[in-house]
């Protein structure tokens, strides 16, 4: 009987030992990093190209984590320069160096960090609708495994409208977007719908890149009485292309998100992704800490939309701007 006890109790050590050892492995790094005087968590942020929405997410992000750990975080920010293979570069290094968490800003980015792990939890930022960007049917909110995020889209019907109230007469849109992005084809197919219940004729007017931009823009331009840009970050780094041709062609150009259209819009019914990158931010802070399981986080929204303009190129365009709409240099 003595000889049972006695096992049991060896038993009891050896669970307790081994333990102890499991849990000393999962704190290794953050022990190391203590007694070396870096931070605890290291976190990657793969933003597919500088412009103000983008910008403005990756801030908010940042300001979340900081909040929270301080100097316990160390934050790596790198920029794709609008290319998807050096948003695989730059995820592959997050990935070799083992770092905690990853996030994706844009929609290259985080299909980028989705073919580079499965291990890493991966935040999305700034992706319009994640069932077109991953490839999944009937998406439901939550993608699971290691992915979560939250998602500038707008609702486009209420833009559609915003575009009516601002131009009632007008009946050709020209939709100008850049092919290569999944999710800007996805706004074009669903506003058009919207536009069309409202009587008007739309015509897409898809580029490649931005080697053909002007050359699409100028045809969409003389074709249009009104044109419509979604958010697409080809067009949000070119805007400046746009307005200098649509400007001239005294077409007015409404935008589906604040920093396109500070750039060549009139208005917009836009977010805030500052906002939207904090609230991303909320969310890496839950899963670094261990209150928040990554696969079961549904895709978070901005809760609120903005109407906005740009009150110079109104008053250059002779625009009037009806009541509820907020300039955007306020």
């Amino acid at each position: 009987m003595k000889r049972k006890i006695f096992a049991i109790v060896l038993a009891a050590c050896m669970a307790v030992g081994l333990t102890a050892c499991q849990d000393k492995g999962a704190g290794d790094k953050n022990a190391s990093a203590a007694k070396e005087g870096k931070a605890k968590y290291t976190v990657g942020v793969c933003q597919l190209v500088q412009h103000d929405a983008l910008d403005m997410a990756t801030k908010g992000f940042e300001d979340a984590l900081k909040e929270k750990f301080g100097d316990d975080v160390e934050i790596d920010i790198q920029n794709a320069q609008n290319d998807s293979n050096t948003c695989s570069t730059i995820v592959n290094s997050f990935v070799s160096n083992n770092y905690d968490l990853i996030m994706a800003n844009g929609t290259p980015a985080l299909q980028a960090a989705a073919a580079g792990t499965a291990e890493i939890p991966i935040l999305g930022t700034s992706i319009t609708e994640y069932g077109v960007a991953l490839e999944i049917e009937d998406f439901n909110g939550t993608v699971g495994g290691n992915i979560s995020g939250t998602s500038d889209l707008a609702p486009l019907d209420e833009q559609a409208n915003m575009l009516h109230e601002l131009f009632p007469d007008a009946k050709k849109v020209g939709i100008l977007y850049c092919s290569a992005e999944a999710n800007s084809k996805y706004q074009v197919d669903t506003i058009t719908g919207f536009l069309e219940k409202l009587g008007i004729t739309c015509k897409a007017y898809a580029f490649s890149d931005s080697n053909d931009l002007s050359t699409v823009a100028t045809n969409a331009a003389s074709e249009s009485e009104v044109i419509y840009v979604p958010t697409d970050n080809t067009v949000a780094s070119n805007t400046g292309i746009i307005s200098n041709i649509c400007l001239s062609a005294g077409v007015p150009v409404i935008a589906g998100e604040e920093g396109a259209c500070r750039g060549c819009g009139v208005a917009t019914l836009s977010i805030s992704y500052y906002d939207l990158g904090y609230t991303t931010g909320q969310m890496a802070v839950k899963i670094l800490t261990g209150e928040g399981d990554i696969s079961e986080m549904p895709i978070e929204y901005a809760p609120e939309f903005v109407k906005k303009y740009d009150k110079t190129i109104c008053e250059k365009m002779n625009i009037k701007v009806p009541d509820g709409y907020k300039a955007i240099e306020e």
